[in-house]
């Protein structure tokens, strides 16, 4: 049995998610105390409950623990059989990290895997925003082999939530290792600005305007889609993501989210700082990116290797949670100004 200290690393939700992840892809049984130890509200949160519980309809898991503010948690997986599954989060609780919770699992079911998602957040704070889970994330998963699609029914923010999204996963048995060492050059900036009820000020125009205009400044030229959708009537909010393009195959993204009394201008120029920081360094995978590879490519067979510009808490945390439940060996050096993450062998 796998035994995880929460309050190890970063002592956040990311211990737990993935952990309950790798248990469930190796079909080891896990034991996982202090959850979240080092959070102002330590525990099992609504999300957190709830993603938990998913990966456990995933494999078939046996769960004890699995209760709100519960900080102790036994997770006994079985085989992942996939189909179709729903899930229902019941607060502004974010999707994203719901899906980063079961993307690795549903990697290894024996047939494709359809899961629904209601009553939740897709653009939160403290999260990656759905649309950089669409844009940014699963297009870089498929340089593994991995063919996933991410479709949203209904966006939802704090504090209602409400918001609504799709994932259908196709299986792989066999990761490719991801090798990307040489950010190239730059072929493109895009971006997908969006905005839910609220067209009448133009916020998700403005937002676009605001981080083309910023992106401009430093010589760059983005291609932003906008988008005003209608389909939240319960709750208003918005959220950008930019992402660039290299001829190596690099994609670095960046995004922002909308909030009461900040101007959408603020929005779209925090969005291109983000990615003009990244441009900068010319590294080959963003930093929040960056974390959310680990899990991939210490499943992958062989050697992986990419540059990051920060090691963020959250990477550190999931190397060594992937060092001790896989027995994987990462090794991270500093090479002019940049830190290159290696998984070896």
């Amino acid at each position: 049995m796998f035994e995880v200290d929460g309050n190890e690393k970063s002592g956040s939700g990311t211990i737990l998610r993935l952990s309950v992840a790798l248990a469930a892809v190796t079909g080891q049984p896990l034991h996982i105390y202090n959850i979240r130890a080092k959070r102002p509200q330590p525990g099992l949160k609504p999300q957190h409950l709830e993603a938990v519980l998913t990966a456990a309809r995933l494999c078939n898991a046996k769960v004890e623990g699995a209760v709100l503010r519960s900080r102790e948690l036994w997770f006994r997986p079985n085989e992942i059989k996939g189909g179709s599954y729903e899930a229902e989060i019941g607060t502004a609780g974010s999707i994203p990290m719901l899906l980063l919770t079961v993307l690795p699992i549903c990697v290894y079911a024996k047939a494709p895997v359809r899961l629904h998602i209601a009553k939740g957040g897709t653009d939160t704070w403290s999260a990656p925003t759905i649309n950089y889970l669409r844009f940014v994330l699963l297009p870089t998963l498929r340089k593994m082999g991995l063919n996933a699609e991410l479709t949203v029914q209904g966006y939802g923010y704090y504090p209602k939530g409400m918001g609504e999204a799709t994932l259908t996963v196709e299986p792989c048995p066999k990761l490719t290792p991801f090798s990307l060492e040489a950010f190239g050059n730059l072929r493109r900036v895009k971006g997908y600005s969006v905005c839910t009820f609220l067209a009448d000020k133009r916020v998700a125009q403005r937002q676009a305007d605001a981080a083309k205009q910023h992106l401009a400044h430093a010589g760059y030229t983005a291609n932003i889609e906008v988008v005003n959708d209608t389909s939240n009537p319960l709750q208003k909010g918005s959220s950008i993501v930019l992402w660039a393009e290299t001829d190596t195959g690099a994609i670095l993204g960046a995004d922002a989210i909308g909030e009461l009394g900040k101007p959408s201008e603020a929005v779209g120029r925090e969005a291109a700082e983000k990615l003009l920081a990244e441009l900068e360094a010319t590294p080959t995978v963003d930093v929040h990116m960056t974390d959310m590879l680990i899990p991939y490519v210490a499943l992958a067979e062989g050697t992986s290797a990419f540059v990051t510009r920060k090691v963020s808490d959250h990477l550190e945390a999931n190397i060594w949670l992937a060092e001790k439940m896989l027995g994987t060996k990462f090794n991270v050096t500093k090479t002019d100004g940049l830190f290159r993450v290696e998984k070896v062998g």
